[in-house]
Parts: structure tokens; C-alpha cells; sequence
């Protein structure tokens, strides 16, 4: 058989080319992708060892493609060759493998840099997400143009069923260095050279793939080592049962989700990586009525406030932006712009806003209250 295909291949070399050259590009685009090595060159080989086959087939008119029907499938299973076999097997095994292999490909893609922190499984070449948050204080009022609480703590603490008096982010009020004051909205910093990882003494708190530092609650041992650590101050324990709404003490426990709370540990901003995964933005940035909040990627240099995208290095550098105590080395992954809340009309002798409160009407049982 190989020998009849000879010629017919000697014709056509021209498309047999342009074939090779389309199956090198598929193959390159599945290595782009994420395919192992090994999978592309055994691909490859498939291919190659198919060709004589697809030829010989092609090259028998249609009177010999029935009569080689006809003699492979005479009496319902033909014993063949070995090579005929295998080349057969060649020819399955390509469009079998590659027919799994493509929408594993494409998922990959898809999904890169959005796994969950402590997967074992994360793709070697996806890109991971590097969260940052910019704060525009030049919008920034304390909300009080809308004689409200500062909304984006009232959002927080909704959203993660914070136990009073815990505010993750808590906004506090700086006397400018000439007159007045502004508002600085401070949430976790997520430092890249976190001092509270660096001293915890059980791992319970860590810095994650995606930039953003978790606690484990399930190995906090409630020693505070860590809170003593932290320059912000924006680490908070549980000195009794949590004052949270019933229906939080059935959530089922998840350290990005730090719910239900629990008596004898830290918590903290967690960064909402979950509510990205999942297509939102966090609830800071939603309840902020000025959309003074943005959240992004510092690797795709992208960052948004449910309204605008802006470019996160060039925003940052065209605003002259900065980050608190940066002397420290902390590297902290929060970003401010200076202001005052000029933007949305603020008068900076205007000073102080109204306090936060826990809307829950009704709590868990043997809950309790502290002071900070």
C-alpha cells in the first residue's frame, strides 16, 4: 500500500505541506497553551505515521474504497496486519487526544491566575492575579455629603458578618499640614513583606499566591504575637463568642470567608479575593458612594471602581500617589492619591463624620461585646 501512495504524495506535496504547516501551528498553539511536552511530541509522531494511511486512502478510487470496506468489515471483525493496526490505532488516537486535550487547553487559558490559594494543581505557565486596591482621598468625604456613616465599613461589615467592634476597614481622620483634615479609608494593607507572617509562630497566618495575606483560624492559637507585629494596627481578636446574626454560625467555615467568627482568634481584611473570582468587586467598593475605591491586578497593570478602568502605573505615577509608613519596608499593596475630598466638594475644616453601626437585630446565642 505504501507503495502505490507514492506518487499520489509526489503530486500533491504541495497541499501534504501546507498540512504539516498547519499541524506544526495547532501543536505550537497547544504547547502556547499548556501541553506537556511529551504530549506534544507524541502527537506529532501520530501524525506523521498517519499520513501514508490518509494517503492511500485518498489515492484509491471509490470502487476501491468499497472493495477495501467490503474486505475490513466482510464478517463483522477482520484480523489486519500489525502495521495496518497500528496505523489505525494512530489515526483514532490523534483525534482522541487531541479532541480532550484542546478544551483542557482552552481552560487552562481561561482560568490562569484565578485558582484558589493552596490548590496543588495551579497551571506552570497561567499568570497569578496580584490584587491591589488605589484609594482616591481627593473623593473621599467621610460620606458626609450623604449624612451616612463612612459606607464602605457599613458594607464590609455586612458582607463578612464582622462582630462589633471590628471595622477591617476603618476610616480615620488626619489633620492636614496646613488647616483642616481629610479622611483615610485603611483596610489591611497586604503587605508584601508582611511583619505579622514573619513573626507568627504557628503559620496560621500567610501570605497567598495572589498577593493578599489570610489566616487560618483553624491554627490560630490566639497568641496576638501577630497584632503586636502589624504597624496599621488592622488585625482584631475575638476576646468571647462573637456578637454575629444567627444565621452566620451556619455558614460553613472558609479562611477566605472568615465566617463563622471565633472566640480566641484574629481576624482581619481578608482582600475579597473570592468575590473577584466570582465576577464581583468587593464590598468596600461597593458601598463607597463616590467611588473613591479601586481594585485590580497589578500584573495586568489594570484596576476599576465599578465605573472607570485605568491604567495602575500610570495612575499611581501621574498622581503622585503613596503608601502609608512606607518606610518600614512593609510593601504594602494598598495605594493612596492625595486629597481631601476636593472632588466631591468637601471643605476640609469640615471635620469628623458619624459613627459606624452593627445593624444586627438579632444574635447568636451566648454572643458578647467588647471594647477595642
Amino acid at each position: 500500500m505504501i507503495a502505490t501512495t507514492r506518487p499520489f504524495i509526489r503530486r500533491h506535496w504541495r497541499g501534504y505541506a501546507a498540512l504539516a504547516l498547519l499541524a506544526a501551528a495547532a501543536l505550537a498553539a497547544l504547547w502556547t497553551w499548556g501541553a506537556s511536552p511529551l504530549f506534544v511530541l507524541l502527537t506529532m509522531a501520530t501524525l506523521l505515521a498517519s499520513i501514508p494511511l490518509i494517503a492511500a486512502h485518498l489515492s484509491m478510487s471509490s470502487q476501491g474504497r468499497r472493495e477495501w470496506k467490503s474486505w475490513l468489515f466482510a464478517d463483522g471483525v477482520r484480523t489486519v496486519d500489525r502495521r495496518t493496526a497500528l496505523r489505525l490505532f494512530g489515526v483514532t488516537a490523534v483525534f482522541g487526544s487531541v479532541s480532550q486535550a484542546v478544551p483542557k487547553a482552552i481552560n487552562r487559558v481561561l482560568l490562569q491566575g484565578t485558582t484558589t490559594p493552596g490548590t496543588e494543581d495551579i497551571p506552570l505557565r497561567a499568570r497569578t492575579r496580584q490584587w491591589t486596591m488605589i484609594i482616591d482621598l481627593r473623593r473621599c468625604d467621610g460620606c458626609q455629603s450623604i449624612d451616612l456613616p463612612p459606607q464602605c465599613t457599613t458594607a464590609c461589615i455586612e458582607g463578612h458578618f464582622a462582630p462589633e467592634p471590628m471595622q477591617w476597614i476603618e476610616v480615620y481622620e488626619h489633620e492636614l499640614s496646613g488647616t483642616g483634615t481629610r479622611f483615610v479609608p485603611t483596610p489591611c494593607q497586604q503587605c508584601q513583606n508582611p511583619p505579622c507572617v514573619n513573626v507568627c509562630p504557628v503559620g496560621a497566618t500567610f501570605s497567598a499566591p495572589e498577593g493578599h495575606v489570610l489566616i487560618d483560624q483553624d491554627r490560630c492559637i490566639g497568641c496576638r504575637i501577630c497584632m503586636a507585629a502589624c504597624p496599621y494596627d488592622r488585625r482584631f481578636f475575638n476576646w468571647g463568642d462573637p456578637p454575629i446574626p444567627a444565621e452566620a454560625e451556619r455558614a460553613e467555615y472558609d479562611l477566605e470567608l472568615q465566617v463563622p467568627a471565633r472566640k480566641g482568634t484574629v481576624m482581619k481584611c481578608d482582600f475579597c479575593p473570592d468575590m473577584v473570582r466570582a465576577g464581583t468587586l468587593p464590598y468596600c467598593l461597593q458601598g463607597c458612594p463616590h467611588r473613591a475605591i479601586y481594585y485590580g491586578d497589578l500584573e495586568e497593570d489594570l484596576a476599576t471602581n465599578g465605573r472607570e478602568l485605568v491604567s495602575v502605573s500610570r495612575f499611581l505615577a501621574n498622581n503622585d500617589a503613596f503608601r502609608l509608613k512606607e518606610e518600614l519596608g512593609t510593601q504594602p499593596r494598598v495605594f493612596y492619591v492625595p486629597g481631601h475630598g476636593e472632588d466631591v466638594g468637601r471643605d476640609p475644616t469640615s471635620a469628623g463624620f458619624l459613627p459606624i453601626r452593627w445593624p444586627w437585630t438579632r444574635l447568636a446565642e451566648g454572643s458578647v461585646t467588647w471594647s477595642r
